[in-house]
């Protein structure tokens, strides 16, 4: 059996691992076959002989004689006679010993599942089965799907890239930019997904991971600085974000001692840098927002007026009805919350945000400011009849409880 230090080994290669494959033979499932394969094959024989000197060097070796095997398989000459590698020797790969091209590839991992083919579901499946390396059944119980679902999702996905006639292959320039926003807004929805679970901050952190290695290798790109710093603004504050017992806490009645100051401190270098020697972008502002949040000794430091500001900013970029909506909140809190009140009628009448338990939230939380008890419980009521998530629920209700 493999010790905790080789299977974090080979959950760090298993990406890498898959890249270096895509790249030089191009076909994904028979790929994720074969480093399936590979794996089991180490699982097998490390603990017996040793981990190698070159460990990923040993499962590409491994994992592409597997996928040769396949691909000169008389079914397989018939589908891609024309595609086939040559077979790569048992011997180390000079083309992919361990070395600089290691996180390339893994970076090629986040944009291929990023596949213009697939929709925006799909490639969070796809990115979080080939990149991430989550099981199918760990995918679906984070995104809250029944594995069944999920399995045909991910199955859609690759049968998409197959008949779409998009080859899976390193996107060409004029495609970069369109990719690494759809990177970027996956690796974003991933960490939400995983920040607002009470269960998988397992999910959130493989976000970080994910966003640490693009900024890594794109280290002048403003909105992947901003990415990664709002992250980790947003990720320190963990700690202070629940009960005990699972509980939600408001960001103004956290325990603030309980946050993480290291990460703090690098988010807000991050965003601070990036915001001046680049373009603006929403990541940045969000993430400039997050700080001024983080560095706030108590809530009533907090400077609203310089929020109020970002937001303004942020809304020339995204006008989404939730980025409209948390400006609503800051227009309250600097000029009163009636004010922020108006605002958060105008936003609920976006037909995105209809019947949406955050148009409820705000309003409570304003109503609740303004000395409306009465009204205020019952929009905290009808939020948490309108959330799916069971510990906002629980939040909500409690709220409307106090205002009894």
């Amino acid at each position: 059996m493999l010790d905790a230090g080789a299977e974090h080994l080979l959950r760090e290669l298993t990406p890498q691992v898959l890249g270096a494959l895509v790249r030089r033979y191009g076909h994904f499932d028979a790929c994720e076959d074969a480093v399936q394969e590979a794996l089991l094959a180490a699982s097998q024989q490390w603990p017996r002989d040793g981990v190698p000197d070159q460990p990923r060097a040993w499962l590409i070796t491994v994992a592409a004689r597997r996928l040769t095997d396949e691909l000169r398989s008389e079914e397989a000459r018939r589908r891609r006679e024309n595609n086939v590698a040559v077979e790569v020797p048992l011997t180390a790969p000079a083309a992919d010993t361990a070395g600089p091209r290691d996180a390339d590839d893994t970076l090629l991992l986040l944009f291929l599942c990023c596949h213009p083919s697939l929709n925006r579901a799909a490639q969070i499946a796809l990115t979080l089965r080939a990149v991430g390396g989550l099981t199918t059944d760990e995918i679906a119980r984070a995104l809250l799907v029944p594995e069944e679902t999920m399995k045909k999702r991910i199955t859609r996905a690759k049968q998409g890239i197959r008949t779409s006639g998009v080859p899976f292959r390193p996107p060409p320039p004029a495609e970069l930019p369109e990719r690494l926003a759809a990177v970027l807004q996956v690796l974003y929805l991933i960490f939400n997904e995983g920040y607002t679970s009470t269960e998988r901050v397992d999910l959130a952190e493989e976000a970080i991971r994910l966003a640490r290695l693009t900024y890594r290798l794109l280290p002048d790109n403003g909105e992947v600085a901003g990415l990664l710093a709002l992250m980790l603004l947003t990720h320190a504050r963990r700690a202070a974000r629940t009960t005990d017992a699972g509980d939600l806490i408001r960001l103004d009645e956290q325990n603030r001692a309980l946050w993480d100051r290291d990460a703090i401190a690098e988010g807000t270098a991050l965003v601070t840098g990036a915001m001046t020697r680049t373009a603006l972008g929403p990541y940045q502002l969000q993430a400039a927002i997050a700080a001024v949040h983080d560095e706030a000794a108590r809530a009533e430091d907090t400077d609203w007026v310089q929020i109020l500001a970002l937001y303004d900013l942020l809304i020339r970029f995204d006008d989404s009805p939730v980025a409209l909506l948390n400006r609503a909140v800051a227009v309250a809190m600097v000029q009163g919350p009636r004010a922020g009140l108006s605002l958060v009628e105008d936003a609920a009448t976006d037909p995105r945000l209809a019947r949406h338990h955050r148009v409820d939230v705000a309003r409570a939380h304003l109503l609740e400011l303004a000395g409306d008890v009465a009204e205020a419980r019952e929009a905290y009521l009808t939020a948490a009849r309108r959330t799916t998530s069971t510990p906002e629920q629980r939040y909500l209700n409690a709220r409307a409880a106090r205002l009894r």
